[in-house]
């Protein structure tokens, strides 16, 4: 017998004492695939109690929980609830309501056993951690991909709570050597990550390092492999330490290379003969068939047998069993814990023992040490082991690189032959127009049945086409739970595969497998084409949005009034109306109110005027209005042209928000059954849903065909809700319809056949080859353009409605240039006025104060574009000499000369 059995059969002894008492241990499951894991654990307990030969007097009870996940509420209450039955020691959970069972039983003092990596312990006093240390499974991380040379590559992750595990790659990152990227795997969506996988197509990469649990790990490969990212030189790191439990066969001959980790070695004849104990003991108490294999064990279920054994080791060492069963219960309540929950623990941490997993040792901080894990790889022949690491040596690889990948031998379907279903549906299926009687496949073409003609030339097999008679694709019935349409014939068995526009959904694969996808679309809208828009009365509007017209009106009006009292302002404004007069009793201004709006008009309408600025504020002014006119006159020349001469498109709707909500009375549906109706069904998006719930209320508004739609939308006010692909085909030849907005969703159309099939990997490499030689997108362009009438509306695409109204973000800076030049004018303006007066007080020996109060009061009334001259005669006295009175006159008469504004002078 192997020593892991000898463990279960010892722990068997040490739990049974001298009197027929129980040993209660809690365990706490919140997983909805705990079932397994639970069978397993509670199968090991067992195998404790049967031999009573060694243990006659002391029973091991198992009490389980179960939990919403992430409930931490749901969490407390059940810990507390275990306590009151007097466990002595909690299981689980595996979820992120861990860290709060800790935390109670570290108050409590009860030992808490636990199977997953927690990045947040650190010294807890009550845990033990069977799985190994997030910082050495970081560091692991970093050794294979150095070890691979991995320079540029892209993490894709499930949950935040695993980053710590990937920190060390993220260091890596430098933006020149090492150029990583992060995708989190959405968890919107149910099971549903080809968005991600798209955006990650477009990006390049050819090397990827995938973390996510084991639930979602299969569907993350598979979607993969649908969008096209399993080729030859696709390279993947799986950070799951249960690759090696998941269905691996359609990967098998992708091309693409697979590394990835595991604790548990399948093949070790110690794990063999414990898996086949444990189903032998179930098959004696329940007589059903075995429930695992070695290939099937999952870690944590491994590690739960392991924490069994920990615990049962930590009793024989303690010696506490007798005691230990004095202590009836716990209350959370009253925080009475258990006297030798510390000593319990203390005497796991010290065990060194051999369990499923391996070495199991701990150190002073309860986390596991000193163990070993294998590093495997995918090969044609399935799950290889090349290498290992441990704590002493670290990672050793027998061999550098990555295994390539045996490739499905070309012919290995030679001679076979396989029945094709497939349905009308243009261009993907039709039936030939012709004069004779056609038979057999000779009766059809279409691009589906090019493709699975160039798929036979390329593999060696026979086929024979056979029609669904009613075109129906295939749904499951909810109530039933049977299918109908093209899946209920390859479920029954009478057709080999399948192949039109039959689109790759979540409930469809998990009847039958599909190939890659040969045409990636989406969901759209098809209605009538745009209409022209009749000419508007006032087009010449149009160039300008309502925001700039207004703007421009504000600048109109300010830059007028800002010229007008500037102009009252500046000194050099004010002129002898009289030249001839040397001393005149009044000077003017030419930029009255009425003249400073026909100034600034003039030069919008780019007329000017025989008006001009003769001080330097009012030039700056003029200047930089002349420059903002400039700007603004081109650009309304520019896009008034493009006005004129291109016309407008309208249509009621222009995406599918629009639709729904539409006010307009425009019918809306899709086809009786098919995807399109099923992902508006089963959507989250508010909008979809209220699209699906009209569609609902409204069964007259589905089709039973495409080309019903299409006839709806022609001939009444209808939108039909199809792929892309279908709309594009549709407007290729009909050029009254047209594509409104763009795709509501991403997916792919795949051959469909039986489940497990051993050509699916054939047919899927066959399909990547032709996709890689450019075949698809050729015969995507005969079917669609030039096959059946297509190109007929390639020379009427209009672009009308491409010409836009100019916002302020167009020419907000003209105006921002505008302001500045006006406020430089305004300081301008300010100095040449205080120099004015400072001059005329100094000469006229007044002071300055005085002076600019009076001009200031001046230029505050705004009344008349005259001004009285003041101080003309303020030097001439009567009771002065005539001679000196001849001099002052003949001093006024030189200033009145030398300077036309002689008012303050």
């Amino acid at each position: 017998m192997s020593n892991a059995v000898l463990i279960l059969l010892s722990t068997f002894l040490i739990l049974h004492g001298a009197r027929a008492q129980e040993i209660k241990i809690g365990v706490l499951f919140d997983g909805e695939d705990d079932e397994l894991t639970e069978w397993i654990f509670q199968t090991a307990v067992e195998s404790y109690n049967k031999e009573r030969e060694y243990f006659p007097d002391n029973d091991l009870v198992v009490v389980i929980e179960k939990i919403p996940r992430g409930d931490d509420f749901a969490a407390t209450n059940a810990v507390c609830k275990l306590l009151e039955q007097g466990v002595i020691a909690i299981f689980g959970p595996s979820g992120e309501s861990s860290q709060h069972v800790q935390s109670i039983c570290d108050a409590m003092e009860i030992p808490h056993m636990v199977t997953k990596h927690d990045p947040n312990q650190e010294g807890l006093n009550s845990v033990i951690n069977l799985h190994p240390h997030y910082s050495v499974m970081a560091q692991i991380l970093v050794d294979i991909v150095n070890l691979f040379d991995w320079k540029v590559f892209t993490i894709l992750y499930e949950k935040n709570e695993n980053l710590p595990k990937l920190s060390e790659l993220v260091k890596m990152h430098d933006g020149k050597i090492h150029i990583i990227s992060m995708k989190q795997l959405d968890q919107s969506n149910e099971k549903n990550y080809r968005e991600v996988f798209y955006d990650v197509k477009k990006s390049g990469d050819t090397r990827f390092i995938i973390d996510c649990s084991t639930e979602i790990l299969y569907d993350v490969l598979i979607q993969a492999q649908q969008v096209g990212l399993m080729s030859d030189d696709h390279s993947y790191l799986i950070t799951n330490l249960d690759l090696h439990t998941i269905d691996l066969e359609p990967f098998k001959y992708g091309g693409s290379n697979f590394t990835g980790m595991r604790l548990i070695d399948p093949e070790d004849p110690e794990t063999i003969e414990s898996v086949e104990y444990l189903n032998n003991l179930n098959r004696e108490s329940s007589d059903s068939d075995d429930k695992i294999t070695p290939y099937t064990l999952r870690t944590e279920a491994a590690l739960m047998i392991d924490a069994l054994y920990v615990f049962a080791s930590g009793l024989k060492e303690l010696d506490i069993v007798d005691e230990m069963l004095d202590e009836e219960s716990f209350s959370c309540e009253e925080e009475n814990g258990w006297k030798r929950g510390l000593s319990m623990v203390n005497y796991m941490r010290t065990v060194d023992v051999r369990g499923i997993t391996g070495n199991i040792r701990f150190d002073r901080q309860s986390f596991r040490t000193d163990f070993q894990l294998d590093i495997i790889e995918l090969t044609a022949e399935g799950i290889h082991k090349i290498g290992l690491w441990n704590v002493t040596e670290g990672l050793n690889i027998s061999r550098t690189g990555t295994l390539k990948q045996i490739p499905a031998l070309e012919g290995s379907l030679s001679n076979m032959s396989f029945t094709v279903i497939t349905a009308i549906s243009r261009p993907y299926g039709m039936l030939k127009d012709s004069s004779l009687t056609l038979v057999g496949n000779d009766r059809f073409e279409g691009f589906g049945i090019e493709l699975i003609d160039e798929i036979s030339k390329m593999l060696g097999f026979n086929y024979t086409f056979v029609l669904e008679p009613n075109g129906v694709y295939g749904s499951m019935d909810k109530k039933t739970g049977k299918w109908n349409g093209m899946i209920k014939e390859l479920l029954e068995e009478r057709a080999d595969l399948a192949i039109t526009d039959l689109t790759i959904t979540a409930e469809r694969q998990k009847a039958v497998d599909f190939t890659n996808p040969f045409m990636n679309l989406g969901i759209s809208i098809l209605y009538k084409a745009p209409t022209k828009q009749p000419p508007k009365l006032f087009s010449f509007m149009s160039p300008f949005s309502s925001e700039v017209w207004l703007f421009l009106g504000s600048a109109y009006m300010g830059v007028s009034i800002l010229l007008f009292v500037v102009a009252r302002m500046a000194p050099k404004e004010w002129q002898n109306p009289y030249p001839c007069i040397e001393e005149p009793e009044k000077l003017e201004n030419q930029f009255s109110m009425p003249n400073s709006l026909w100034f600034t008009v003039g030069s919008v309408l780019q007329q000017g005027s025989e008006l001009a600025p003769i001080a330097m504020s009012t030039r700056m002014i003029a200047g930089i209005w002349y420059f903002f006119t400039l700007i603004m006159v081109s650009s309304y020349t520019a896009n008034l042209a493009a006005f004129l001469t291109v016309e407008s498109l309208s249509s009621p709707i222009s995406d599918a928000e629009e639709l729904a909500n539409n006010d307009v009375g425009i019918m809306y549906g899709s086809k009786k059954g098919g995807s399109t109706l099923g992902f508006f069904n089963d959507s989250s998006n508010e909008v979809y849903q209220k699209m699906a719930q009209y569609m609902t209320d409204h069964p007259e508004a589905l089709t039973s065909s495409n080309d019903e739609g299409l006839m709806r939308v022609q001939m009444h006010n209808y939108a039909f809700l199809m792929e892309s692909t279908s709309i594009e085909y549709i407007t290729e030849r009909n050029c009254d319809v047209s594509q409104v907005g763009g795709l509501l969703d991403n997916k792919g159309y795949g051959i469909a056949m039986r489940k497990n099939m051993y050509y699916n990997d054939a047919l899927t490499k066959a399909v990547i080859k032709l996709q890689e030689q450019g075949m698809l997108h050729k015969m995507k362009d005969k079917w669609w353009k030039e096959k059946c009438g297509g190109g007929a509306c390639s020379g009427d695409a209009d672009t009308g409605g491409g010409s836009v109204a100019l916002t302020l973000a167009n020419v907000g800076g003209v105006f921002v240039v505008l302001v500045g030049g006006c406020t430089a004018s305004i300081f301008v303006n300010g100095l040449e006025m205080l120099f004015d007066v400072w001059n005329t007080a100094r000469t006229n020996k007044i002071p300055f104060r005085k002076e600019l109060v009076d001009e200031l009061k001046f230029v505050a009334k705004c009344s008349g574009d005259t001004k009285p001259v003041r101080h003309r005669n303020v030097n001439r006295s009567s009771e002065s000499g005539s001679g000196e009175s001849e001099s002052l006159k003949s001093k006024e008469s030189k200033r009145s000369k030398s300077s036309p504004k002689s008012y303050g002078k």
